[in-house]
């Protein structure tokens, strides 16, 4: 299996985390449609609208983070 290079780490944590994040952001904002049964349909739809904002934010922000988070911490 071919991997991508240890230069794109950064895209690829990004892409890892904001879509983790999302996924269980929007499944607990969207809690209240499990008893309507239309859960799956609410989450999906908003998991993928907040992961597509997301996504640049957290790429972006991550070296900003990284470099403030170093500054705090020995």
């Amino acid at each position: 299996m071919r991997k991508i290079p240890r230069r794109y780490g950064h895209f690829v944590f990004g892409t890892i985390q904001s879509g983790i994040t999302c996924a269980v952001a929007s499944a607990i904002a969207n809690a209240h449609f499990v008893t309507d049964g239309t859960f799956a349909s609410h989450w999906l739809r908003s998991y993928l609208f907040s992961w597509l904002v997301m996504l640049p934010v957290v790429v972006f922000a991550a070296p900003f983070i990284r470099r403030l988070a170093d500054g705090m911490t020995r």
